[in-house]
């Protein structure tokens, strides 16, 4: 049986659609056996996971009365037999994209890589250093802010009524914001991975700024549950610091491009300069003010003839 060869890779990056889609599934297949595989392991711990993930709630004492000077408290219910076990999926899966977030982001950025130059390649470590902690400090401040949010919400009430939560509506709350926070934290990176590949300039970055602030506002908005403008700004102020963070980086990159190559800021449709100094020619004879050089052999008749031919 003969031995099918493996094609060669095209060094620029360029791959067929075929090869694309294929590429894709790849790169999703090995992020979500990777979610299962901390997926897996969470739900030994569900449990103490669900106590930390509940411990944010403005929780009641005892006689039903709100507890640490709070107006207003909640209580978690389980309603349903299958609940339970629904919730410990949940929970072990929310925990599970979570610790796995090295590894998706390690595999999307591999499927971006091939197109990009051998030089650009090097900043996939970069992409994970950064992307790590920022998606991890996102989930931090959702759950941070949780507190307030679900005292907020719980205020509609009426005074003297207990909020009775299911615990999975709960669940569904803290995991949208757990990973909308994560996400909205990514933006200013891929903005400057966009900027060092050459994509976009820091001078465009900037000029997009009104459009940039309203834009994350109105995501913060959709994004936070609660009625709020806290928990709104707690979304929206980091990443607006983390956007004019990216346009500084990338205006120094810019800078640094314009510095070893005046030629980088321009488009493909722009043309650089083309220096047209006359210099003057070695063995030059000066005739009247015009420069003559001798030609080192004479041209034959044959050439010349053709020459006139190709005048004619």
């Amino acid at each position: 049986m003969s031995k099918t060869t493996k094609a060669a890779k095209d060094p620029e990056g360029r791959m067929a659609l075929a090869d694309h889609l294929r590429e894709l599934r790849n790169r999703v297949v090995k992020a979500l056996l990777a979610i299962i595989v901390f997926t897996i392991v969470a739900m030994f711990y569900h449990k103490r996971l669900l106590d930390f993930l509940i411990a944010p709630l403005p929780a009641c004492g005892p006689d039903g009365k709100p507890t640490g000077g709070m107006d207003h408290c909640a209580e978690i219910s389980n309603i349903g037999l299958t609940t339970p076990f629904t919730v410990m999926l949940k929970v072990s899966l929310t925990a599970g994209v979570v610790a796995a977030t090295p590894v998706w982001l390690y595999q999307l950025w591999k499927f971006v890589a091939p197109g990009l130059h051998r030089h650009e390649r090097r900043y996939s470590v970069t992409f994970l250093a950064v992307g790590t902690p920022l998606f991890l400090a996102g989930a931090v401040l959702a759950y941070v802010v949780m507190p307030v949010t679900a005292q907020m919400l719980i205020s509609f009430i009426a005074d003297g009524v207990t909020s009775i939560v299911p615990v999975e509506d709960y669940l569904d709350l803290i995991t949208r914001m757990v990973l909308v926070f994560g996400a909205g934290f990514e933006l200013p990176l891929f903005l400057v991975m966009l900027n060092l590949v050459g994509v976009l300039t820091g001078k465009r970055l900037l000029g997009w700024w009104r459009a940039m602030v309203m834009g994350i506002t109105v995501f913060a908005a959709f994004a936070t549950p609660s009625a709020d403008p806290l928990s709104m700004l707690a979304l929206a102020a980091p990443i607006w610091a983390l956007y004019f963070l990216a346009v500084g980086i990338s205006l120094m990159n810019d800078r640094r491009k314009a510095a070893r190559n005046p030629d980088a800021g321009l488009s493909d449709e722009e043309a650089s300069e083309v220096d047209l100094t006359v210099e003057s020619v070695e063995g030059a004879e000066s005739v009247g003010g015009v420069e003559r050089v001798e030609a080192s052999a004479p041209i034959p008749a044959s050439r010349r003839d053709q020459i006139d031919d190709d005048i004619t």
